[in-house]
């Protein structure tokens, strides 16, 4: 079996078991898995993630790329994505700015850049990560913080140095933001994994693997996803490739030198599921305003756990289709007009009922007023029928 489909068919097994365990698992219970995934597995795989790194000036433009990548989309997710959204669905909105443009391309993305493309291909893209780990471990976090307070029950009138405080608080608490610093001071002083006891690293090495399985079973045993939202994540999903195929096309027409196999990575890189950092800022979030007591959440959590559960899956069958059908997704123009396509498909039915909402109501008004032109011709009838009457009483 090809190398790249029995990876998926494995993760998409343990989310699978996950759904079954649902009926044994209570809801109590997950609480304790995401514990144990946010305070201990997560850390340790970007403690070892972040060892790895070998620092090089002349590979910067790997991560600048994606982190720029990341920003337009947090932009158009804004202003053009999740425009169909309820103005009163604020909630929602937030967390599809926290999910859409954030990548996790070491679970739907690396294992077939290394089928197709190569280890040196994947040292690549391992560095262009850096910028999306950058951007959904710090840039997403500052913005959720600034909605929570924004959001908070109770306003506080903290000066800056108060804010700075609360902030810095808020970073240490989180065993992730702890591994961060860590982590990027022993690179600082040139030290990586293998600078550490080897029980140490042992010990850091397979924690990072229960990573992996824990949160596609938490995936798996947490999602409870209704008919309504489906359609709108499948909406949103399908918008989110669509913008992805434009913007790589736009970057490889730009740079026409580029290599076939520079261009694929172009291509299926921004293609990665929605990343799981997010949610765990997400979810800290969730429990602040628990214990403040929020009846107005700043995210829906569970609506983001639905888009997690549906983005991976969704994900790896469509590097698996770009993989497989590679020579037409070198092509430029190909990726622009499939991007524009695409969007055009996802738009359409908003675009659909506005038009029959703007036609309905057309119709209203004429009805309106053809109403009252009759009641005035019924009513300039009835007076020159009495006009006529008098006369000819009078003669």
């Amino acid at each position: 079996m090809n190398f790249a489909l029995q990876k998926t068919l494995e993760l998409i097994l343990i989310i699978g078991l996950g759904v079954l365990l649902q009926k044994k698992v209570a809801k109590q219970d997950l609480k304790g898995v995401k514990v144990l995934i946010l305070s201990v597995a997560l850390p340790a795989t970007i403690f070892v993630a972040l060892l790895k790194i070998e620092l090089n000036g002349t590979l910067l433009v790997f991560p600048l790329a994606a982190l720029t990548f990341n920003l337009l989309m947090l932009l158009a997710t804004k202003y053009f994505l999740a425009a169909s959204l309820h103005k009163e669905e604020k909630s929602k909105k937030r967390t599809l700015m926290m999910l859409l443009p954030s990548t996790a391309p070491g679970l739907s993305c690396f294992p077939f850049i290394v089928a197709y493309l190569g280890d040196d291909t994947l040292a690549l893209a391992a560095l262009a990560d850096i910028g999306n780990k950058i951007f959904v471990l710090i840039l997403l976090y500052m913005l959720a913080m600034h909605w929570y307070r924004k959001n908070a029950v109770i306003e506080k009138n903290e000066s800056s140095s108060a804010k700075l405080k609360g902030l810095f608080i808020s970073l240490i608490n989180e065993p992730i933001n702890i591994v961060i610093v860590v982590g990027l001071l022993m690179l600082g002083f040139g030290l990586d994994l293998s600078s550490l006891p080897a029980f140490f690293q042992n010990t850091a090495l397979s924690i990072k693997d229960l990573m992996t399985p824990l949160v596609l079973l938490f995936i798996g045993m947490a999602v409870r996803i209704n008919k309504g939202e489906f359609k709108l994540i499948i909406s949103m999903l399908f918008r989110r490739m669509g913008l992805a195929f434009l913007l790589s096309g736009i970057f490889a027409y730009a740079i026409p030198a580029m290599t076939p196999a520079m261009i694929l990575l172009l291509v299926v890189f921004p293609q990665s599921a929605c990343s799981f950092w997010p949610f765990a800022h997400m979810s800290a979030i969730q429990s602040m305003e628990e214990k403040d007591e929020q009846p107005n959440p700043t995210f829906d959590v569970n609506f983001g756990l639905n888009i997690l559960a549906c983005s991976l899956p969704y994900s790896t069958l469509l590097i698996i289709g770009i993989f497989s059908f590679s020579e037409h997704f070198i092509n430029p123009i190909t990726l622009l007009g499939l991007g524009a396509i695409v969007l055009a498909i996802s738009f359409a039915p908003d675009i659909f009922k506005a038009t029959s909402f703007r036609a309905d109501r057309e119709r209203k008004i004429a009805r309106r007023l053809s109403k009252k032109k009759s009641k005035m011709t019924i009513t300039k009838g009835e007076f020159d029928d009495k006009k006529t009457f008098n006369e000819a009483k009078a003669s």
